[in-house]
């Protein structure tokens, strides 16, 4: 009886290797996780991109990575004691696992540095649509990469995938001119730069105009000042133009007002008031031009133009500038007694009495 349990546990000692296989596997990533918290806690202080950017990248690979070895070398110790076909495929599937974790963890990293170049600008002076674009095709790169080595890991031919990619890029070119015609469309808006995300755009050839909150490949989505997201192909905006007022360096005030012709008297005084106003104000841009001149008799004005510059070019900031120096203006014509005109007719009779019939 003793010999035939002792036979037992022989024959089935690879059922207790498994075990100790799995638990170990379970206290080293358990060791691991410890390691890697403290060594985070550490990194908090420094004030480099990467080592924070790589920690958080590899944790949940690296945690995989332990259970996968594990996993394979318990499924190879039952494999030598099994009569199956089914774990013959272990080192071919765990060389798949390790290819997957590899990009995954790469794709992570990626993902991690774009992530805090994009959300601190104090410390990152980067332009978000390059970050953007460079972190998509690396993506992309990595991805295709580890997909080819996949499945050159079961046993597919690259070289063969590669020839019928050729062959059929041909036939799904044709089938997809538009699809590559945004791709090429999305690359030019990444090398030329007219628009980044988060700018102010608009076409006057389109019906186009709103912030730009996102550029992908195929579209790009534009929030109107209404609030409707509003997506556009990419290769449009090969083929239109395109203005971006965010990028001025200034907004302009040009106006045209006009007084009585009973006012001509005090209108050279009121256009030098209006200048030196214009000079001395606080928000006006001296360095722009700067005119304020009388031009034209009109039907039933004297006009005179403002033409300058702000400072800001916020939109909100602009408004409430203009309307300063708009009610400043009147206050000056106010001044001089004399008065803003406008559209006026005065008949004149010229001839004998009318007749009076009775």
């Amino acid at each position: 009886m003793f010999q035939e349990l002792l036979d037992a546990l022989i024959a089935n000692q690879w059922v207790g290797e498994v075990f100790l296989v799995t638990l170990g596997t379970g206290i080293v990533r358990f060791i691991v996780k410890l390691v890697l918290d403290r060594v985070s806690r550490q990194l908090e202080s420094t004030q480099n991109l990467y080592d924070d950017a790589l920690l958080e990248a590899g944790r949940k690979p690296l945690g995989a990575a332990i259970w996968i070895f594990g996993i394979s070398w318990a499924a190879e110790i039952a494999g030598d004691s099994a009569d199956s076909e089914l774990f013959d495929y272990v080192p071919q599937i765990r060389e798949v696992a390790i290819i997957w974790l590899l990009v995954w963890f790469a794709v992570r990293f990626i993902r991690s540095v774009e992530h805090q170049l994009t959300s601190d600008h104090d410390r990152y002076d980067v332009d978000r649509t390059t970050v953007l674009a460079v972190s998509k095709l690396l993506r992309a790169s990595v991805i295709i990469t580890g997909v080819l080595m996949a499945l050159q890991g079961l046993g597919f031919s690259v070289s063969g995938v590669l020839a019928f990619g050729g062959i059929g890029g041909i036939a799904i070119g044709f089938a997809s001119r538009d699809l590559l015609a945004n791709f090429f469309g999305a690359l030019m808006i990444f090398l030329d730069r007219p628009f980044s995300v988060g700018d102010w755009v608009r076409s006057p050839d389109k019906e186009i105009e709103g912030t730009v909150e996102e550029i992908g490949w195929r579209l790009t989505r534009i929030r109107t000042f209404d609030q409707r997201p509003l997506y556009v192909p990419n290769a449009i905006f090969t083929s239109i133009t395109v203005e971006n007022p965010s990028r001025m360096f200034n907004r302009r005030i040009y106006e045209t007002i006009g007084v009585r012709y009973n006012d001509l008297d005090v209108l050279p005084q009121i256009v030098a008031d209006v200048k030196g106003m214009l000079q001395s104000h606080p928000e006006i841009d001296q360095d722009r031009t700067l005119m304020v001149n009388f031009v034209e008799f009109g039907a039933s004005s004297l006009d005179f133009f403002v033409y300058t510059f702000t400072r800001t070019t916020v939109w909100a900031e602009y408004h409430a500038i203009k309307q300063d120096i708009l009610l400043q203006i009147a206050d000056i014509i106010g001044k001089h007694g004399a008065q803003v005109a406008f559209p006026t007719r005065t008949v004149e009779l010229v001839g004998a009495e009318p007749e009076v019939s009775g």
